[in-house]
């Protein structure tokens, strides 16, 4: 694996590449790797010839308050793990090689998606988002970009902007990773105490419980109670201590939930301790052509 801290580093590594014709496959992450990351870079290895992951915590997606200081950095862990992964470009770069030295006049924001959901409880984090992904893109320039599906938010915006500024990129998803007992895998899981990750599961099993529900009042024919299973979900979590941000239902463009779309995204999130949880499942009825 060869590592690049540059951005004309990482460009030099990546001419002869393109020079061959080869395609290139792109996995951002913010370090802190686990099996659902090596997940995204065996997705990009199946499809490209040359994997490039790129290890950058970006500051412009925190908010004030939030844990941009003790956001995990493990490198050293981080790239025996992609070694093993069979990445073969690691990008590292320092927030003065993505951000210069000079105030930045120019962000990117995808309007209206980013303030809902997440983005009413963290303003200003979908444009760090957008901001810094339209950074990575245009210094990659991969065939194909590889996100996972947990942060379904995150993914949807993403395609919204790739497809608007007219990147010819392929963003694609992949599905959440999952611990035995349905806890997706994710960096933040790692602030949690013992208890707490005991705990967390139970955000999976409350959308499992959700799509049972919404199956069922839809096979009836009696129409579905979004807004009360919505609020019966948020109960649910509430008794079980956490503190809960949303509990939604959406159809899959996360535009209001339907009866008729045939299917829906269950998105939660919620905070466990001082830990905040994202999650999602799609509920899709069997005869659905979606």
């Amino acid at each position: 694996m060869r590592t690049e801290t540059t951005i004309q580093g990482l460009h030099a590594a990546l001419s002869s590449i393109r020079a061959n014709r080869k395609s290139i496959g792109f996995v951002p992450t913010m370090g802190n790797l686990h099996e659902g990351h090596l997940r995204l870079v065996q997705e990009a290895h199946q499809m490209c010839d040359v994997v490039v992951v790129s290890i950058f915590v970006n500051p412009t997606q925190f908010s004030a308050g939030e844990d941009f200081g003790r956001y995990p950095r493990t490198f050293e862990a981080d790239s025996t793990l992609l070694v093993e992964g069979k990445c073969d470009i690691l990008f590292a770069p320092s927030v003065e090689q993505m951000y210069g030295t000079q105030p930045q006049k120019t962000t990117v924001q995808v309007n209206s998606l980013a303030d809902d959901l997440c983005g009413r409880s963290r303003p200003g984090h979908f444009t760090g988002v957008a901001t810094v992904v339209t950074k990575l893109f245009n210094i990659v320039q991969p065939n194909v970009a590889v996100f996972g599906e947990k942060d379904y938010q995150q993914l949807a915006i993403i395609r919204h902007l790739a497809n608007d500024l007219c990147f010819d990129i392929d963003v694609v998803g992949v599905p959440t990773v999952r611990s035995e007992n349905g806890l997706a895998l994710s960096s933040r899981n790692g602030y949690l105490s013992s208890d707490e990750l005991a705990l967390a599961p139970v955000i999976y099993a409350t959308m499992q419980s959700l799509a049972k529900s919404i199956q069922g009042q839809a096979e009836a024919g009696r129409g579905i109670d979004f807004q009360g299973l919505m609020l019966t979900g948020k109960k649910d979590l509430e008794r079980q201590r956490f503190v809960v941000d949303y509990v939604e239902i959406r159809n899959p463009d996360l535009a209001a939930a339907t009866t008729a779309s045939g299917t829906w995204v269950i998105l939660i999130a919620a905070r466990l301790g001082k830990t905040r949880l994202i999650d999602n499942l799609t509920v899709t009825l069997p005869d659905s052509d979606e």
